[in-house]
């Protein structure tokens, strides 16, 4: 469902297809692993494949920003479609998480 790519000093996740109640918990133990598997990696999820999200795969996002926030580590989103840009921008997370248009401009930030 989803792949798990190291690049020094950036933990890249990337979800794919659909993140929703079924698949959730999988993904929460991904994005746990990532943020503690080195607490100096910034975590950037690419949602650049996920075509849908429903409230479990938000929630499993927001779990996985307290958890980074807990530890003092960057947590960033990008490549967010317009539905699931709306998504965030209804709920108002759009103000809590950072989230950038492309995974260059997220890296532009790092240098």
């Amino acid at each position: 469902m989803q792949t798990l790519a190291v690049i020094s000093p950036i933990t890249v996740v990337q979800p794919q297809g659909h993140l929703n109640a079924a698949n959730a918990a999988e993904f929460r133990s991904k994005l746990t692993a990532a943020v503690t598997a080195n607490p100096n990696a910034v975590v950037l999820v690419d949602m650049k494949q996920l075509d849908s999200m429903d409230s479990a795969g938000l929630m499993t996002l927001v779990s996985a920003l307290k958890l980074a926030q807990g530890q003092n580590q960057r947590f960033s989103l990008c490549c967010l479609s317009p539905s699931i840009r709306i998504i965030f921008e209804l709920t108002q997370l759009n103000k809590v998480f950072e989230i950038f248009e492309t995974r260059s401009a997220f890296e532009a930030t790092l240098q």
